[in-house]
């Protein structure tokens, strides 16, 4: 609102209030104050008591608005209304405030109210040598031309500094040299203008560049300075005569030197520069056609190059004049001759020829035999006609030279053998004695034949098979198989079986081998149950003359089939069959023995483990059975209301993959107690005596088993420990076997315990005849061998024990 008021003010309103302050302004005390400070002064310097030099009461200037009104330093300074001091703000820089005025000032405007006074300040800043001369560039290039006269004179840059007065440019300084001085021009505000003048003739031939150091000092103290290099290129005139390296040139070179080869390359200099300094080379006026057509020069390079084909017998030496000229204006030429002495050189190399010469020769040669005449030639004469012939080290052969120097004989060293090399590459090396010698190569092969000298070796030895009973007659059942080194009819092998009289080999009759490839075939089926291992042995025989053979021996071992069915030995009546009649008195308590089924299988193993379980029973509260023994045992007390006889029909099965199984027939008569004593003493004294003689046989033929079947690892585990040889189990993979040699079946019979032991199969599987999952092959463990049979042994024995 009060903006508006003033807007609607009349114009004479405003004349007035401009008429009344000038007034006031007129009546008011103006006053100057100077003061002077050096540049570069802390921030925060005090500069000068305003208050105190006007007069000015300090107390009153708050109150009155002691203040710096307008100027263009006013940010440089402020006032402190306390005390009317006036300080710095910052740090001042003369150079940067006035550049290059003189004197430096600085001009405020002081206001105070009530009543209004302005006062005006200056400052002066006085300068301080804080700035070095500079030129405006480090480094200076002339040019001047070797002809320039003495006195000739060259104006410089000048150099700057910053400062005013006596710290500005005061004089100039020139680093030593002998052709140039140095003279100052002042210029008054310009400067100090430093000029160089020439005081010796240039001569670009001595020097070519001249290096020197113009030094601008100022007047402070102390002095400061600046510097700038000036480097003067000397121009060149065409005032030197090419000059040649050397002064003679002398050079020997071979006959039928290769067109292009670089005969010599003379060399010649110009003091002179650019085209006043650049030389060509080129052949005298006086050099011949001839020379010419063999020799070529290069005219930038003064290279020498064969052109033509050269030969000592035509000439032996040249002579060759060469010039070399500038480019100047009035070009300056320089001769030299080149002498080329042309030297004979060995140019022929020997020649290699066998006169004769063995193809092959047998690998049983003796030491010295000779496999082939040689003869070297070589074209040239002299010593670059002779010629030594050599082979390369590490070879089973020699050269013998004969008397002829230029005959050798290539002869053995050292025993051959075609299995560890059969043929050599011999390379024949002759060289001659020139200077350089030249040398050829010939390459000659020698194969070895062979000779029937090794053996045939089987890949195992021994070898261990195990087949499966009741194998089909004339099938497949394992291989045997031999390598022989040596090669062709010598390496061809037939397989046969060695067949003795003796008794331990009347098994050979029945198996078959093919002679051509060691298949063997069994001609009839086993039976483990009559024959569990059996050994033979395996000739193998090589085609060469005299032949050579090698034997295996081979150790099968019949694996067991479930072929038997279990026999009943009691109870067995008096026709054979396998029912019996069991009195027991009606008074017996619970748990009480009434009889045992005893069987046998002729079987080992699961298929020799039988069980026994009730199929038939008149009453199943009243009679229980063993499942392992076959015991008969009453479950509870017989009652008045429980029949007199009592029908069990036993079911006696083996463990094999496929059971076989009998049964046996128990009568339980229930009588009273006296007659059931008076049928006992009777009764079991025959029962004793026949289950004595039972006991008795199945003793003698589990141990007769047990036994053969020990001496059979064992002496499989020995024979494999004797052998160092690792052999691989590839046939192990293909099986079911598990990795033990054996198992144990253990049962208990009353208060005796039974064990059986034999070939360990995993349940369920299979061997098939003629595979090669019938072959097992024992690897080498001869450090645990020891142990691993005496744990077994250990094992073994303490079975037997058991059973016995």
């Amino acid at each position: 609102m009060e903006q508006r008021k003033y807007a609607q003010w009349p114009m004479e309103h405003t004349t007035f209030t401009l008429l009344a302050a000038l007034l006031v302004f007129g009546a008011m005390g103006r006053e100057q104050i100077q003061y002077s400070i050096s540049e570069e002064q802390k921030d925060g310097a005090a500069v000068g008591n305003i208050a105190k030099d006007l007069g000015i009461d300090h107390r009153t200037l708050k109150e009155r608005g002691f203040r710096i009104v307008s100027t263009s330093g006013e940010s440089m300074f402020s006032v402190n209304q306390n005390d009317g001091v006036l300080y710095v703000n910052g740090k001042i820089d003369r150079e940067e405030v006035c550049e290059r005025s003189t004197p430096c000032l600085i001009n405020l405007k002081i206001a105070l109210e009530n009543p209004l006074e302005i006062h005006y300040v200056t400052i002066e800043i006085l300068d301080i040598n804080d700035h070095a001369p500079s030129f405006p560039e480090s480094e200076m290039h002339l040019e001047i031309g070797e002809s320039a006269l003495p006195g000739t004179r060259f104006q410089l840059e000048a150099a700057r500094d910053s400062d005013s007065g006596s710290n500005s440019v005061h004089h100039y300084k020139l680093s030593h040299n002998d052709n140039f001085r140095l003279e100052v021009k002042d210029r008054g505000e310009d400067g100090k203008i430093p000029i160089l003048i020439l005081q010796k003739p240039l001569d670009r031939e001595v020097i070519r560049n001249i290096k020197l150091q113009l030094i601008a000092v100022d007047g402070g103290k102390p002095a400061k300075s600046g510097t700038m290099e000036i480097t003067i290129n000397v121009l060149d005139i065409n005032d030197n005569v090419p000059v040649f390296t050397k002064d003679v040139y002398s050079v020997m070179l071979n006959e039928n030197a290769p067109i292009g080869t670089t005969v010599i390359q003379v060399n010649a200099t110009d003091l002179d520069e650019g085209p006043n300094g650049d030389i060509v080379y080129s052949f005298g006026k006086s050099v011949n056609s001839k020379a010419r057509k063999l020799f070529d020069i290069n005219t930038v390079t003064g290279e020498i190059t064969v052109k033509g084909l050269l030969d000592y017998e035509d000439k032996d030496s040249y002579e060759i004049d060469i010039q070399a000229s500038d480019k100047g204006l009035i070009p300056m030429i320089t001769d030299k001759s080149v002498t080329i002495k042309i030297v004979d050189v060995n140019d022929n190399a020997p020649e290699i020829e066998v006169t004769s010469f063995s193809n092959s020769i047998p690998e049983d040669s003796k030491t010295g035999t000779t496999v082939a005449l040689i003869s070297v030639s070589d074209l040239d004469s002299g010593l670059n006609g002779k010629v030594t012939c050599s082979l390369e080290d590490n070879m089973p052969f020699k050269l013998i030279a004969s008397s002829q120097h230029s005959t050798y004989s290539l002869v053995t060293t050292s025993p051959l053998d075609r299995e560890t090399k059969f043929q050599y590459y011999i390379t024949l090396t002759a060289k001659d004695l020139g200077q350089p010698s030249l040398s050829s190569l010939k390459t000659i092969t020698v194969l070895i034949s062979d000779v029937n000298d090794n053996s045939p070796e089987f890949s195992y030895s021994p070898y261990a098979f195990y087949v499966m009973e009741n194998n089909v007659p004339g099938k497949f059942l394992f291989s045997v198989s031999a390598t022989d080194k040596d090669s062709s009819e010598n390496a061809i092998l037939s397989y046969h079986i060695w067949r003795e009289s003796s008794e331990e080999n009347k098994y050979t009759s029945f198996i078959n081998i093919n002679s051509g490839n060691g298949e063997i075939y069994a001609l009839k089926s086993f039976d483990f149950e009559t024959v569990k291992t059996f050994q033979f042995h395996v000739l193998a025989t090589d085609s060469g003359t005299p032949s050579l053979s090698s034997n295996v021996t081979v150790n099968v071992f019949i694996l067991d089939q479930n072929d038997n069915v279990p026999v009943i030995l009691y109870p067995v009546s008096a026709n054979g069959s396998a029912e019996g009649v069991e009195e027991i008195p009606r008074n017996v308590n619970a748990g009480h023995l009434v009889t045992k089924v005893r069987a046998y299988d002729a079987d080992i193993g699961y298929n020799g483990w039988l069980l026994f379980s009730l199929q038939e029973v008149s009453d199943h509260s009243l009679f229980g059975l063993d499942r392992y023994t076959g015991q008969i045992r009453t479950l509870r007390s017989f009652t008045e209301t429980d029949e007199a006889q009592h029908k069990l029909l036993i079911l006696v099965k083996d463990n094999g993959n496929v059971s076989l199984s009998a049964t046996a027939t128990v009568i339980v008569k229930v009588v009273e107690p006296k007659e059931a004593f008076a049928a006992s003493d009777v009764k079991n004294a025959v029962k004793d005596e026949e289950e004595n003689n039972v006991t008795f046989y199945l003793i003698i033929t589990l141990g007769s088993v047990s036994l053969f079947f020990v001496i059979s690892i064992i002496v499989l585990i020995v024979m494999q420990c004797s052998k160092s040889t690792d052999y691989s189990s590839k046939y192990l993979q293909d099986t079911n076997y598990d990795g033990t040699l054996c198992h144990s079946i253990q049962y208990r019979s009353g208060d005796k315990r039974y064990m059986l032991v034999g070939p360990r199969m995993s349940i369920g599987s299979t061997i098939v005849p003629g595979s090669n999952g019938n072959t097992l092959v024992i690897p080498d463990r001869r450090r645990r061998c020891s142990g691993e049979v005496s744990k077994l042994l250990v094992h073994l024995c303490i079975s037997c024990t058991k059973q016995s």
